[in-house]
């Protein structure tokens, strides 16, 4: 089977305070939640009637029941879905201080059981069909996973669209100084590149937003978008066109699912063939939508809700 969407990375269980403003230490109920960045993206893009998979794997525990059935739930086929003897599958919690205070404790130590997807596991006939293969920074940071990353990005060889979500997540590194050299060799087999301020100056040592996007495309990307925060999103192409699309204003619940959000809806734009603007404006509108709202994976929005996003900020205006 050709997926449209087959991301690779991280899972895990989100467990978010159902109380805001308020620190771990006081809350008194929590909400569970299907988690992961890459994971995430799956869920959004098959949102919009993508069919969608994950690599990755999950420990050999109850929260790997939950992944399954929960991708399964979503319409993310979960056939690539390992299990590893290493450790539990991660938990992640959250406190909730809107509109921009929003803490992650990670609990994947020593080690995630999706950074022990090995190169050897890889169905790679489905990494090269996939029509985007969606990997991320955070599989880089240990082996096997380095190597199993790198692995499927070298077999696919540039095959369709291949996104790069650059990720940042400097915990997640033994030595972040080795970032950059991994940054780099991925680089190099990738057509979509994506990151904030942050990770686009660990990927190229540029920060500039500019600066940064005419970084990516030196290293081999077509399309480069940088994050910009309450600045918005800045696109540019090999051509040298570049767009710029502001932020649209919400009442801020929860940002932390915004940029899985944005990264499902950029999947589904590229796939319809949409031009750049309005595939980065359709991906800017649906993270506005899941940053208005607590959850991650359950919060992806479907097309007609950011149609409808579209339609109320262009009244508006």
């Amino acid at each position: 089977m050709s997926f449209d969407v087959l991301t690779m990375g991280r899972v895990g269980v989100d467990v978010y305070p159902l109380q805001t403003g308020v620190g771990l230490a006081d809350v008194t109920s929590f909400g569970k939640y299907l988690g992961g960045s890459p994971t995430n993206v799956a869920v959004a893009a098959a949102r919009y009637g993508r069919s969608t998979a994950v690599i990755t794997k999950t420990g050999r525990d109850p929260f790997g029941d939950f992944v399954r059935s929960a991708l399964e739930g979503y319409g993310v086929d979960s056939r690539f879905v390992g299990t590893s003897g290493i450790a539990p599958t991660p938990v992640t919690f959250c406190e909730i201080f809107p509109p921009d205070d929003f803490p992650l404790y990670f609990y994947r130590r020593p080690k995630a059981p999706d950074l022990d997807i090995r190169s050897d596991e890889l169905d790679l006939d489905a990494v090269r069909a996939a029509r985007i293969l969606w990997v991320t920074g955070t599989g880089l940071s240990e082996e096997p996973s380095r190597s199993a990353t790198l692995a499927a990005l070298e077999h696919r060889a540039k095959a369709g669209t291949t996104v790069f979500d650059l990720d940042w997540r400097p915990m997640f590194w033994t030595d972040p100084g080795e970032a950059r050299a991994s940054y780099v060799k991925a680089l190099r087999h990738t057509t979509v590149a994506v990151g904030n301020l942050d990770e686009c100056e660990v990927a190229t040592g540029e920060r500039e937003p500019y600066a940064a996007a005419e970084a990516l495309l030196a290293a081999g990307v077509e399309l480069a978008v940088v994050k910009q925060g309450p600045k918005g999103v800045l696109a540019m192409d090999r051509r040298g066109s570049a767009i710029e699309i502001a932020p649209i204003p919400v009442d801020v619940v929860n940002g932390l699912g915004a940029g899985d959000a944005f990264g499902g809806a950029l999947c589904h734009g590229l796939l319809s063939r949409w031009d750049t603007h309005r595939t980065v404006s359709f991906a800017n509108a649906a993270g506005a939508i899941v940053a208005s709202r607590l959850a991650c994976s359950d919060a992806m929005p479907t097309e007609t809700e950011v149609e409808d996003m579209f339609r109320e900020v262009n009244s508006v205006a």
